[in-house]
C-alpha cells in the first residue's frame, strides 16, 4: 500500500534551522526524513530542504518569506499508532496541539488523524484510513 499520496508540496517558512529542525523530529515517526537540501547558491534563489522516503522527497521546506495564509497539509499513516507517534513528537518538537489523535467519522468512518500547528501555525495532519 502506498500512503503518500502528495507529489509534493513546498512551504515557506520564517525560520529555517527551527522548522528544518521541527519537521525532521514530528515526522520521523512516519518514517519520513530529510532526503535532500540545496543552499541558495544551487537553487539560485533559497535554501531548500526535501523530506520524504523511498528515494523519494516530497515534502520541500523553502527558507525565505512566510506563505499566507497557513498551509494544512495531510501526510498518510500506516497505522492509528503512527498517528499518535507523530502528535505527541509534534507537540514535544514545539508544535501546538490542533486536535488530538482521534476518529473523525464525519469524513468517513475509518477517518483516524491529529492535527498539530507547526512553529509557523502551518496546520499539518496525520491520517490513517485503515480501521483499527
Amino acid at each position: 500500500m502506498t500512503r503518500h499520496v502528495l507529489d509534493h508540496i513546498s512551504l515557506s517558512v520564517s525560520d529555517y534551522a527551527r522548522a528544518k529542525a521541527f519537521y525532521t523530529a514530528a515526522l520521523a515517526p512516519l518514517g519520513l526524513v530529510p532526503m535532500m537540501e540545496f543552499s541558495d547558491e544551487v537553487t539560485g534563489s533559497t535554501d531548500v530542504v526535501g523530506f520524504g522516503t523511498a528515494g523519494k522527497p516530497f515534502f520541500w521546506l523553502a527558507a525565505k518569506g512566510r506563505q499566507t495564509p497557513a498551509q494544512h497539509i495531510a501526510f498518510g499513516a500506516a497505522t492509528r499508532a503512527e498517528v499518535g507517534a507523530f502528535h505527541k513528537a509534534a507537540l514535544a518538537a514545539g508544535g501546538k496541539d490542533n486536535g488530538a489523535p482521534g476518529l473523525r467519522p464525519h469524513y468517513h468512518p475509518n477517518y483516524y488523524g491529529a492535527f498539530a500547528l507547526d512553529p509557523d501555525g502551518n496546520n499539518i495532519e496525520a491520517v490513517c484510513h485503515e480501521p483499527e
